[in-house]
């Protein structure tokens, strides 16, 4: 038996979480995946975790309490900090030290001191905000709303909001070398590319639904997911040039390790990660996980892959060097996001269900 969703689902299903946008690609999906679909009602976010640069903590959002959980990792303590209404997505500004959270049911952004973690500002940002991004170049925060075309760019300085019409967007990426900003909303066949001094909006065309990105600045790559056509593009962010690669099925989230030239791609429907040559360009190996990966992080320094596998409960620990899974480990219901401490190793999920964060203090280490 299947399912057919209707073009009104398929716009609906954007207030589900996650990579189960990606299922709703194909014109039918198996039945089982329909019943297995986690709670909808609010959007979440693989910007639901943060590791500040500037100190040692991390930020998660605990949606159902309207608040921040602030983790320090250099004395192993939590403290809560109340927000907006259901919090989704958070941003670091390393210049300023503050931090920027998005709350998609009371349609603001709250903004914190780093160093007390106290909220020092809210900015109305309209209705159902999603994403946020800050280029510390220029001290702007950009928010997009859900279903509308408006995209609010703040000023970190003053905490003003402005308005620009740049249609509906699920992901940013910012390459402060060159002050661009990259967008892709879903049902956009182009990337859009905001200059950040000019505001100049340029645009490349990739193809039909679009996910993930991940930008290498040291190539000059931003690479793509493309959940339904199962591969990733690699934008030359000097020419325009698009390239694909073919990947696992519903191809989701996406990460790069620039010092090894490679990029891993989680695969949400098949349950594993492509592992990407990045000058040449090839896939060089696959790699099966746990069920239905959402997320994914990269430790460069212990050359540690880690995927949210958000169906099996677990972060599987991949060895960069071997390319294989070392370990499983379990964490709390539903993972959907994932940050590592490139300082102590330390890896962190957010999870949907309980508890709302796991904090993975000692991970594997390699066998070999």
């Amino acid at each position: 038996m299947s399912l057919r969703l209707s073009p009104k689902a398929l716009f609906q299903s954007r207030l589900m979480f996650g990579c189960i946008l990606a299922i709703v690609v194909l014109a039918t999906i198996p039945f089982g995946w329909a019943q297995a679909a986690l709670p909808s009602g609010v959007l979440l976010s693989r910007q639901a975790i943060a590791k500040s640069p500037l100190n040692h903590k991390v930020y998660v959002v605990d949606k159902d309490h309207a608040a921040l959980s602030v983790i320090n990792t250099a004395n192993d303590q939590t403290k809560t900090v109340k927000v907006g209404e259901e919090p989704v997505a958070i941003a670091v500004n390393p210049a300023s030290g503050r931090i920027y959270v998005v709350n998609n049911g009371s349609g603001t952004v709250s903004v914190l001191d780093g160093k007390s973690d106290s909220v020092i500002s809210t900015v109305d940002v309209g209705a159902r905000p999603y994403l946020v991004a800050v280029n510390e170049r220029t001290d702007k925060i950009y928010v997009s709303n859900t279903f509308s075309s408006d995209l609010t760019i703040i000023d970190g300085s003053s905490n003003t909001a402005t308005k620009k019409k740049m249609g509906s967007k699920d992901a940013v990426v910012v390459d402060t070398r060159k002050n661009k900003l990259y967008f892709l909303g879903y049902e956009d066949p182009n990337i859009d590319i905001l200059d950040g001094a000019t505001e100049a909006v340029a645009n490349v065309h990739v193809g039909q639904h679009l996910w993930g990105m991940a930008l290498d600045e040291a190539s000059e790559s931003l690479y793509v997911t493309q959940v339904g056509a199962a591969d990733v593009a690699t934008i030359d962010t000097k020419t325009g040039k698009v390239s694909t690669i073919a990947t696992g099925t519903m191809p989701c989230a996406i990460a790069a390790n620039p010092s090894k030239n490679i990029v891993y791609v989680a695969n949400y429907g098949d349950d594993s990660v492509t592992v990407i040559d990045a000058l040449k360009q090839t896939v060089t190996a696959t790699i099966p996980v746990g069920k239905h990966p959402q997320a994914i992080a990269v430790d460069t320094k212990a050359n540690l892959i880690y995927t949210a596998n958000t169906h099996g409960d677990s972060v599987s620990v991949i060895d960069g060097a071997t390319n294989k899974v070392i370990s499983s480990l379990n964490v709390g219901k539903n993972p959907y996001a994932i940050v590592v401490d490139p300082d102590s190793g330390t890896v962190f999920t957010a999870n949907i269900g309980s508890p709302a964060f796991t904090v993975i203090a000692k991970p594997a280490s390699k066998t070999h």
